[in-house]
């Protein structure tokens, strides 16, 4: 029963989720005119939700971090549902002002509310808590700004070099021809036209080349087509990373080696990330792709290449990096390797303070909620 009631809270903050940080993997795919909008928020949510279904047998330790911040053995099911509604609504009014938040931050915020309440300050796992949380979500940012600072002269230059290739992709059809009757001697044999064979065939080369191959087909340059890996790729990481912190908030209440809940929650927690990515996402992408520093493709690769080996590397081992500050530090680091003046810093500032004040406002709305369930 508590399984099921569960769901409903999990599946808003899922939603919340999806809708703020699917740009965080699309953004860079935006912001350098690859594609636009559509295209881009439908692949970063069929890479999220692909991560999300993965974490379920990837990313234990993930749910062991999360699972634990609170002695379970004190709380009832009153406490996930506070904490649910202390991170969703705060990630909901970010979204909804186009604000990229964490909602990593937003889960450790409403932890602290909620567990205040709940169990008291004296009995909150503050090793967890600071450690295993706070720490790595202080520290991410700038390991992604400094990573992308030194990634960046290395991915330009073998971005040059993939400048010079493309793949072209040839369509043609094939039209067979077969005699309807055996040639006389000193004769041409009668023959009849069969219907054409469509082909489709790849063809790598350099782009001087691939212009024989244009009429009616289509040219993806090397450099566009590992941005959109690379894109692809946060993005799963991002399902990857928040899936079990959401996850584990609901497991408080349960046997984390269960198996009917965790497919429940994992289920549940997938599919809303992807509905409130589609439904919502396109606020927060705007903010990152134009808002923060204009960006060329090359420089869009750096940010999703650093984004995703760090949040990648996070999920594996149950650090809890923010997906969003590994993302927007590795974009800031572009714009300073390119220029103080590149870096639009009244939006930086704005960012930041969200940021600081996601702690405090989620941990607010879930201590009210544990508060006021309590009394009803």
């Amino acid at each position: 029963m508590d399984t099921l009631v569960l769901i409903l809270p999990l599946f808003l903050l899922s939603f919340a989720n999806g809708s703020n940080d699917v740009s965080k993997g699309i953004s860079t795919l935006v912001g350098s005119r690859i594609t636009g909008y559509r295209s881009a928020i439908i692949w970063g949510t069929a890479c999220t939700v692909t991560g999300a279904i993965v974490s379920a047998f990837f990313a234990v330790e993930m749910i062991k971090t999360f699972s634990g911040a609170v002695n379970s053995d004190s709380i009832d099911i009153v406490f996930p549902i506070a904490v649910f509604t202390g991170a969703s609504i705060w990630v909901i009014i970010s979204s909804r002002t186009g604000m990229p938040v964490s909602t990593t931050h937003a889960i450790t915020g409403a932890l602290f509310g909620a567990g205040t309440l709940a169990v008291g300050l004296n009995n909150l796992e503050w090793q967890v808590l600071g450690k295993k949380i706070i720490l790595p979500l202080a520290f991410s940012p700038l390991i992604a700004l400094g990573l992308s600072w030194l990634l960046f002269p290395v991915i330009r230059r073998v971005y040059s070099i993939m400048g010079n290739y493309c793949i072209c992709i040839e369509k043609k059809e094939v039209v067979l021809y077969i005699p309807v009757s055996k040639a006389m001697p000193g004769t041409i044999s009668a023959i009849a036209q069969v219907k054409p064979i469509p082909q489709t065939s790849l063809i790598a080369a350099e782009k001087s080349a691939c212009q024989d191959y244009l009429y009616s087909n289509r040219r993806v340059d090397f450099p566009d087509l590992f941005h959109w890996l690379s894109s692809g790729m946060t993005s799963f990481a991002r399902g990857l990373n928040d899936t079990p912190k959401i996850v584990a908030i609901a497991l408080t209440m349960t046997d984390v080696e269960t198996g009917i809940h965790k497919t429940l929650f994992f289920l549940a927690a997938s599919l809303a990330m992807g509905i409130g990515s589609m439904v919502s996402g396109l606020r927060v992408t705007r903010t990152l792709a134009e808002r923060i520093t204009p960006m060329n493709p090359q420089e869009g690769l750096v940010a999703n290449i650093t984004t995703s080996i760090l949040v990648t590397i996070a999920a594996r081992f149950g650090i809890p990096v923010s997906t969003t500050h590994v993302s927007s530090g590795s974009i800031i680091g572009i714009g300073l390797k390119c220029g103080m003046e590149r870096v639009k810093w009244r939006i930086v500032v704005e960012m930041v303070l969200a940021w600081i004040v996601t702690l405090p406002f989620s941990a607010l709305i879930a201590f009210l909620a544990f508060w006021g369930l309590n009394r009803l």
